[in-house]
């Protein structure tokens, strides 16, 4: 057979699963605006105070780490290190998860502990290892103790005693909730747009959905249904065929998960399923920054989760397919950040 009706029959097949798929609600394309909770509509005021909040190291204990020390919007996200370093040089557990795009998220954090951004936003600061604050009062105090910054929280919530963790959270919150990157070739090409991906994305999302992957990443952030009740999460089993050369070889099942929350069996290895958007960005990959790149990635995923062992070609079609889901990046500047007064002084 010639390589012209090969080619248009692989862009067929690839049409009609793409198609089948799109009546099941599967293909969907990132919304241009993300949601936000009814308590916490999002205003300029709030991104405005959120974004300085997000990279003010004055939220942690030494003075060195900001909410962006580990999730650099100025690119992927995240930090690119295994797991993370926090205040003192200390590293954490667990491999930094992309910001972007995280207001699509049916729960924060790998083991879906937070429910919402809210919430997750009130971890890191006393956290020992991350930001090392004595607790959220000890936080809020030191923001409390910037004059500067009183404005800007009046600004967001109006006049009084506004200057609470709670509003500081819901303002960060607000800020993450811009972090979104719609109107990547794939959001273009399910928009209507059927020129918008190449004939290998086309085969390798076709490859995609026949594999499996859509089981677990699905939605329009490929990271699980959107009509989740708050927190409920979308949590898998990982890796569901232990004891594959894989698991061995990236220690995926030593973190157990769900289960360092909970102390309940039945949570043990589960993970809240991640984004597929922007991976390029975002390497190393998995809860513990095991897997260096993107198609031994795809390949771990294929045999712990499905049991199934891809071809060479297979690999390749899908990493062209994920990078469809590359969108572009909001314009990011530096925040300017009110002075530190003279007796305000970090503790080492």
């Amino acid at each position: 057979m010639a390589r012209k009706p090969i080619v248009s029959f692989l862009l067929s097949m690839a049409a009609l699963t793409g198609a089948a798929l799109a009546a099941d609600g599967q293909w969907q394309a990132l919304p241009d605006q993300a949601p936000a909770p009814a308590d916490n509509p999002t205003t300029a005021a709030k991104v405005e105070l959120g974004k300085m909040l997000y990279f003010d190291t004055r939220f942690s204990l030494t003075g060195t780490v900001s909410c962006f020390s580990c999730h650099n919007v100025m690119e992927g996200g995240d930090d690119h290190r295994p797991t993370s370093i926090g205040v003192h040089g200390q590293v954490g557990g667990r491999n930094a998860p992309t910001v972007w795009n995280a207001a699509f998220h049916s729960a924060q954090f790998w083991d879906g502990r937070a429910p919402t951004l809210e919430d997750q936003a009130k971890g890191p600061p006393a956290n020992p290892i991350e930001m090392g604050m004595a607790n959220l009062a000890a936080t809020i105090g030191r923001i409390r103790a910037i004059p500067g910054y009183k404005p800007y929280f009046e600004a967001a919530f109006g006049k009084g005693e506004v200057m609470s963790m709670d509003n500081a959270a819901k303002a960060i919150a607000a800020y993450e909730r811009t972090l979104i990157t719609p109107n990547s070739a794939y959001d273009l090409y399910v928009k209507g747009d059927k020129t918008a991906m190449n004939e290998q994305q086309l085969r390798g999302m076709a490859t995609f959905a026949k594999t499996g992957c859509a089981t677990c990443h699905s939605g329009p952030a490929f990271s699980g249904p959107v009509n989740l009740a708050i927190g409920q999460g979308f949590l898998m089993k990982f890796p569901v065929f232990p004891g594959s050369a894989y698991d061995t070889q990236y220690k995926l099942s030593e973190d157990l998960g769900r289960y360092t929350v909970t102390q309940k069996d039945a949570d043990k290895n589960l993970w809240r399923v991640q984004t597929l958007r922007n991976l390029i960005y975002t390497a190393p990959y998995f809860h513990n920054g095991s897997v260096k790149s993107l198609d031994e990635a795809i390949r771990v995923m294929a045999k712990t989760q499905l049991n199934k062992d891809l071809s060479t070609d297979e690999v390749k079609d899908i990493v062209v397919f994920l990078s469809a889901l590359d969108g572009p990046f909001p314009q990011q500047t530096m925040p300017r950040l009110p002075p530190t007064p003279g007796d305000l002084l970090t503790e080492n």
